[in-house]
Order: C-alpha cells, then structure tokens, then sequence
C-alpha cells in the first residue's frame, strides 16, 4: 500500500509588527515637525532682525515723486468734519475708557497731533479723513490720547498725513519726496493749531501732545509758533512721544525744559519704548540722518528720556510704580488696563526699556524690540495722573 505524498505546510505568514510601533511613529514625526517650524521661525525672526528695515522700505516706500494736490485740498477746521476728535463731537474715540472708569472733566484744553495711520504705497501724503485711514486713527485716539483727556477738551485734528513709506525713504529722490509730504503735512496741523488756540480763552493753559509722526510736527510747532513768545507760558506741558529729541541738539529750540518731575509745569517729556534686548538701529538711522533743531549733528548725541512713571528724566521705576498698562485688542477697538503695568529704565543713549516683551500686544511690535506703537499705552494709566498733576501745578503757579 502506497501512501498519498501530504502538501507541504504553507511558510508562515511574516510576523506582524506591534501596533505600538506604528503609533510611535506619529509621535515623531509630530517632534520633526515641531523641529522644522522652530528653525523656519528661527530663520524668518533672524532675517526681519537683520533686514526689517529694508523689507519694510521695499513694501511701503511709495513709488514715483511727490506731486502737489495728490491728496487733495487743505482741511477747513472751521468744520467739525475736519476735527478726529473734538469737544461735543458725536462718537468721539476719546470718549473711551477702560471698563470701571468714568472720564474726568478736567479744564485744560489739549492739542493732540495723531501718529501715522495712513499706508499708502501709490501715493505721498494721505487724507486722514479716508474711512480705512480714520478707522486706524480712531483706534490710535482711543489707546493714546485717552490718556490725556480727563485733563480738559481734547482736539485731534485731521490732518494729509506723510504716509508710513516717508519715513522709511533712503534714496535721494525718495528723500526729497518724503520732505516735501512732511512740509505739506505740517501745514495742515499748523493751520488746526491755530483754529485750536481761537477757540480757546486767550490766557487760558493748554497740553500739547503728539506721536510718533504727530510729536515730529509738535517739535516744528514749537520752534516756529511757541518758544520766545507770550504763548509758551500758557503750555502746561508738551509730550513729544515716539519721536528722539537730542538733549543738545534739538532740546535748546524746543523753548521748554525737560521735565525733572512730576509736579513741573511749562516742560516737555519724551521717551522710545524698547522691551529687552533691544536694537535700536532704525531708530538711529533717522534720529542720526541730520543736524538737529539747533543746526548741530545728532549723531553721538543723547536722546531726551523721560520716564512716565517718576515724570522726571534719565531715572528708573519698577512694574509696581505703574499704575496700569493698557493691552489694546488687535484691531485697537477695545483694550484692557493692566495692573501693574511694565517697569520702566532709561539708558545713557535715551531709549525708555521695558523689560522683557510683556503680553498681551499681539501686533505693531517693530523690528528691534521697539514697542513704538505702544509709547502711551504701556504708561496709560501713569500718562493720565502726570497730565492731571502738572495741571494742577500750573494752576498753583498762576
């Protein structure tokens, strides 16, 4: 008996990895990716570190030369509709304050120059009035000029703004253009300077105050319509903010001493936020690119700091001296007061440091650690009792 040969058993089927071994992939591959994005921030934050300005300048400077009658017709400031902000206005943005806090009445009149809130690229000068422009504008007036206007009557004029690109304007030609916008700029809050003071009783204190591009126009107004005349003993005081004054350059014109503290009236104050490590080589480049208000270089020259916390100058103060730190929503439609707010610390070469970044300001900070766009709200709370005070202070002295 013969017997039937059997199949061959089938080979095993290969042995199956572990599941854990496919679910530690993800994982890692999660961790490389992780990886992959620190370096591409690393490398985006070192390039905007290095070259910031110069991208800036590229995007924004605008194309072709100044041409006279671009943005249109002077504003009448007899017509409310020119005022950003004045008293009796409907919907003013400096009606605004932080939850839990009623506006003061105060009787000092203040003069508020707005900073840059126009970003045109195709042209030199904007009209403030335009809605996308005013609508940054009004977010600026309700974050900044807020902190003034429990001080008295607050007037912002609008104004043809020298665009953001102006200031960042290198070639030669450029540079004639920017010049020509910022003179024709000025004309303008010269032109509401006076409609201002009309309005006004004639020995009545005033505030002036300004940013960024508004304190530039301020330092002019100064020079040309305030120092050596009988006006420059109404003033209060002037805050020039966001915008280097040189302490001997620059600060002999102004006509005004600087603060040396808080209840001091008839003096200025100025102070560049900066959060630490700071770099501040933009802000150099324009504060040195000429002579200053005197006719002598800036370059190698101190910057004036004040310090908003102590109202006096070159000094320092703890986050437990500032009375409240407002963090503006994105879009500078809302904002929450902080307490306590940041410190702040002159340095010899007159940047206002704040310490390390803080929280809560999710846009605007520029390259360098430069909180420019946040020189009044970072102070908000302390900007409002130096105001209130040096009021006081003029009217003991008077």
């Amino acid at each position: 008996m013969t017997i039937a040969p059997q199949p061959e058993p089938a080979p095993p089927p290969p042995p199956k990895r572990p599941q854990v071994e496919r679910s530690a992939r993800l994982p890692r591959l999660f961790l490389w990716l992780v990886a992959i994005a620190i370096v591409l921030v690393i490398i985006a934050g070192v390039v905007w570190r290095l070259a910031g300005d110069s991208l800036l300048a590229s995007a924004l400077v605008p194309s072709g030369a100044f041409a006279t009658g671009v943005a249109g017709a002077p504003y009448d400031y007899r017509s409310a509709a020119s005022w950003a902000a004045r008293p009796g206005m409907a919907n003013d943005p400096t009606a605004w304050r932080p939850a839990g806090m009623a506006p003061a009445t105060g009787k000092v009149a203040v003069f508020f120059i707005p900073p840059t809130a126009a970003f045109s690229t195709s042209q030199w000068n904007e009209r403030s009035s335009e809605p996308a422009v005013a609508d940054r504008l009004a977010g600026f007036l309700r974050t900044e000029a807020t902190a003034l206007a429990d001080a008295g009557p607050l007037w912002a004029p609008h104004y043809r703004q020298a665009v953001l690109g102006s200031f960042l304007a290198s070639e030669p030609d450029d540079r004639a253009s920017a010049r020509s916008a910022h003179d024709l700029a000025y004309a303008d809050v010269k032109a509401a300077f006076a409609a201002f003071l009309a309005a006004q009783a004639p020995d009545a204190p005033i505030i002036l105050a300004g940013h960024s591009q508004g304190s530039l126009h301020l330092m002019r107004l100064l020079v040309e319509e305030v120092a050596g005349k009988p006006l420059a003993r109404r003033v209060v005081a002037a805050y020039l903010v966001g915008w280097p004054i040189s302490i001997t350059a620059d600060l002999p014109a102004l006509g005004l001493p600087a603060c040396a503290e808080r209840n001091q009236a008839n003096c200025l104050l100025s102070w560049q936020s900066f959060a630490e490590p700071a770099e501040p080589k933009s802000l150099l480049r324009v504060y040195e690119a000429g002579n200053g208000l005197s006719g002598a270089p800036r370059r190698g020259t101190a910057m004036l700091c004040s310090n908003p916390l102590t109202g006096g100058r070159g000094d320092a103060a703890p986050g437990s001296a500032n009375p409240g730190s407002l963090a503006p929503s994105a879009n500078l439609k809302a904002a929450q007061l902080v307490t306590p707010g940041v410190p702040a610390r002159c340095t010899p070469q007159g940047l206002l440091l704040i310490g390390e970044g803080p929280s809560g300001y999710p846009a605007f900070v520029m390259p360098g650690n430069n909180f420019h766009v946040f020189d009044y709200p970072l102070f908000w709370a302390a900007v409002r009792q130096d105001a209130v005070a040096r009021a006081a202070a003029w009217t003991a002295a008077h």
